[in-house]
């Protein structure tokens, strides 16, 4: 039993690993051909070794730690923005059986744990004693916390239809309609906020290099930046499968058509979702921290409340009640 207990984790952490490698590598086919470009074709057949042979560069790239720096923070702060990406990954089912820990209120500790990533980024920058790593790791985290709040507060609808916390259980109170028809609102709060939570483009200014010459990580170097760069595309991973199972019916067939194993609906869904943060990033530019600031506070926050007024005035009229 405890050989089990050790071999979920480390087959998880393959799946996840081999994720961020092809991701890297099809965001760059995907964004070179919706621009006109080649993309990654040089190494490999296809370009098929490009992100291993990116990854082989960092790991061989000298390791600096600036000498005013503070060197134990300094050295922790990718470890606690990396760890909780992975950690959150162990609640998600992608089928019914097919979950690392099924805990009770999995949407909770998905919510809680993700949330500590944003004190590795602040960590980093204040240790790096760069006023540019500084400002940087401060906008990040101002970004971070402002939507995190319409981001938990878009979930509350999908919590008063499922009746639970548990991802399981949301994905089984789907069956008759997927959460994207009776939430559409609180499925693009959630969307738009995990944009910004992923530092996805429009909202990459944590990595904003025309202006903070890459941010909160200016100083990293090696293995130690690619830990910043794999907590990223990690929560893209997480963050396509908890929109999955929260608004687009996880494992369940689209019209009940039950040709496909419930795990190839579950990929083909996720599969759209990794696609769509692709395209975006291919197509719009960066917004402006102000303008970025005021969606948050003054678009998506009175949206999600107003989602869950509409939830609560649903749940209780006759027939349409019975999704909630």
């Amino acid at each position: 039993m405890q050989a089990w207990m050790w071999l979920g984790p480390v087959i998880m952490l393959f799946v996840v690993l081999g994720f961020v490698t092809l991701a890297i590598l099809f965001e760059r086919k995907v964004i070179g051909w919706m621009q006109s470009r080649i993309g990654p074709n040089r190494v490999g057949p296809w370009g098929l070794f490009q992100t291993v042979a990116d990854v082989l560069k960092l790991l061989l790239k000298e390791d600096i730690v600036p000498q005013k720096a503070d060197e134990t923070l300094f050295k922790l702060a990718p470890v606690i923005a990396f760890v909780p990406a992975f950690a959150v990954v162990a609640v998600l089912p992608f089928t019914d059986s097919l979950v690392f820990a099924d805990i009770g209120v999995g949407l909770l500790y998905f919510i809680a744990i993700s949330s500590i990533t944003t004190i590795g980024i602040l960590a980093g920058g204040w240790a790096s004693n760069n006023k540019y790593a500084l400002i940087g790791a401060m906008r990040s985290a101002a970004q971070m916390i402002s939507y995190e709040i319409p981001l938990v507060m878009a979930l509350v609808g999908v919590i008063m239809a499922a009746g639970t916390l548990n991802l399981s259980g949301i994905v089984e109170a789907q069956k008759e309609m997927w959460f994207i028809v009776p939430q559409f609102i609180g499925f693009v709060v959630f969307f738009i906020a995990s944009l910004a939570e992923l530092n996805r483009t429009p909202f990459d200014l944590p990595e904003a290099e025309s202006e903070l010459v890459a941010g909160y990580h200016v100083e990293y170097s090696g293995f130690r930046f690619a830990f910043f760069m794999l907590a990223e595309y990690v929560y893209v991973f997480a963050m396509s499968a908890l929109t999955t199972v929260l608004f687009l019916g996880g494992w369940n067939p689209l019209f009940g058509f039950t040709f496909l194993p419930p795990l190839i609906w579950f990929l083909l869904k996720f599969s759209l979702i990794v696609f769509t943060l692709i395209w975006i990033r291919a197509t719009l530019p960066r917004i402006r921290v102000d303008q970025l600031m005021q969606l948050g506070w003054k678009v998506l926050l009175p949206l999600a409340l107003f989602n869950i007024f509409l939830s609560a005035l649903l749940k209780e009229i006759p027939g349409i009640g019975s999704y909630y």
